[in-house]
């Protein structure tokens, strides 16, 4: 067998790892467009990079896929009165609860114009959602401030807009409605919508507006039994 001259293999050692470069998605849509095949579950993405290794759930069904879930909700398993810093960098397992981090979104969505669709359900099954064109939040020097518009009522009403220009509160930092409605979001004076609340069982007016609370849909006495937010870049 006729050997190659290691000089040569030296030469060619670029262009054969260029053949072997490792996928590395910045977000669910990036993985829907390699594989349009792929179901709904749990995928690593990098959105700051290679050393960026970060676990979502990827929406793959819902109006055909690609969307990055960043909040979930579904049975109160996680704990969701926390402070900054976990707001900031994430918390939960991407397979149940989880707040993904407002580092990540904030990647994420400072690359182009994003949508937002927020599903929830109630604990008779009943599942509605709220749509919005345009989604994004501005960095951690300018408190993570929310940017939503273009509503697209699913059911839900329109619960987020009134959070629209608010920057981001937990019980460490911010504004005094994250302490007083046991959450962390961007609280406007305090809330219409507070999906990091306390997690309870449908309707309980014990305590003013602390559940999983979208109050257009069902009030502020309704605590709802899923929610979840996810976004994916505007074709």
């Amino acid at each position: 067998m006729m050997k190659i001259p290691s000089v040569l293999l030296l030469l060619l050692a670029p262009m054969l790892a260029s053949c072997f470069v490792r996928f590395m998605p910045e977000d669910c849509m990036d993985i829907h467009n390699q594989d349009k095949t792929l179901k709904s579950g749990v995928f690593t993405i990098y959105p700051f990079g290679p050393t960026s290794a970060v676990e979502v759930y990827c929406d793959m069904e819902t109006d055909g896929g690609g969307w990055s879930v960043f909040q979930r909700r579904m049975d109160g398993t996680v704990n969701f009165y926390r402070p900054w810093n976990k707001y900031k960098y994430g918390f939960g397992r991407a397979s149940g609860e989880y707040w993904l981090g407002l580092e990540t979104i904030y990647a994420m969505t400072r690359r182009g114009t994003h949508e937002l669709w927020v599903n929830m359900e109630d604990f008779n099954g009943y599942k509605v959602y709220a749509r919005y064109s345009s989604f994004s939040i501005d960095a951690e020097s300018d408190g993570y401030t929310l940017h939503v518009s273009g509503f697209t009522n699913g059911g839900a009403g329109d619960s987020l807009t009134p959070h629209n220009d608010r920057t981001f509160s937990t019980f460490d930092r911010g504004s005094n409605c994250a302490k007083l409605f046991l959450g962390g979001f961007w609280y406007a004076n305090c809330h219409q919508a507070n999906p990091n609340g306390v997690y309870r069982w449908g309707y309980d007016n014990t305590i003013y507006a602390v559940g999983v609370v979208w109050y257009t849909w069902k009030g502020y006495d309704y605590s709802l039994k899923g929610i979840s937010f996810m976004i994916r870049p505007v074709k």
